[in-house]
C-alpha cells in the first residue's frame, strides 16, 4: 500500500516538476534590449534592461566627422526619441525643432529637445568605416561592432527573453 502511494507521488511529481523547470527555463520572463539580425527574431546580443529607462545612441555622422547622440527612453512597449545633440548643421541633421519641441545651443553643440517621436524599434546598420556605433546604458559604453559585426543590420528593440535565450545569447 505504501509503495503504491509512493509510485503514485513519484509518477505525479516528476511531470509537475521537469514542467516547473521547462517553464522557468523557456518562459520569456527578463525584459531586455534586444539586438536581432535585420527584421528577424534571431537574437545577436541583448542588454538586461534595469530600473534606469534611458539609453543613448553615439555615432560619427558620416559627412560631417562629427559626434551625434540620440537620447532614448524606454516606454512599456516602445521606444521614445527624447533628445538629439550635433555639432554640424549638414546633410541628415534637422536645423530646427517641430512643434513643441525645443531647439537650443549648449556648449558649442545643438540640441533638440522634448522630442516625444515614438518607436516600435530603431533598424540600425552597424557602421563598417567611421560610424564606431556606441550603445551608452547606465553610464556605461558599449562598441556595438565588438559584439556585431560591421556592417550588419540590426533592429533594436525591447523584448522579453527567457533564461535560455540569456544562456546562448550575447550579453553586452
Amino acid at each position: 500500500m505504501k509503495k503504491t502511494i509512493i509510485k503514485t507521488i513519484i509518477i505525479i511529481l516528476i511531470p509537475l516538476i521537469l514542467f516547473v523547470i521547462g517553464l522557468l527555463f523557456y518562459y520569456p520572463s527578463f525584459k531586455v534590449i534586444a539586438f536581432s539580425y535585420e527584421d528577424s527574431e534571431q537574437l545577436l546580443a541583448y542588454l538586461p534592461l534595469k530600473e534606469e529607462k534611458t539609453f543613448q545612441l553615439k555615432y560619427t555622422h558620416s559627412i560631417h566627422l562629427s559626434d551625434v547622440i540620440e537620447t532614448y527612453e524606454v516606454t512599456s512597449k516602445n521606444i521614445k526619441l527624447t533628445t538629439l545633440e550635433y555639432e554640424d548643421f549638414a546633410v541628415g541633421m534637422p536645423s530646427n525643432a517641430e512643434g513643441v519641441e525645443i531647439f537650443k545651443v549648449t556648449n558649442g553643440k545643438y540640441q533638440i529637445t522634448n522630442m516625444k517621436r515614438i518607436f516600435p524599434y530603431i533598424d540600425l546598420r552597424i557602421g563598417q568605416v567611421r560610424a564606431n556605433h556606441q550603445f551608452i546604458y547606465l553610464n556605461k559604453t558599449y562598441i556595438l561592432s565588438d559584439y556585431i559585426k560591421p556592417g550588419t543590420w540590426v533592429r533594436i528593440s525591447l523584448k522579453r527573453i527567457s533564461l535560455w535565450q540569456q544562456l546562448k545569447g550575447v550579453n553586452l
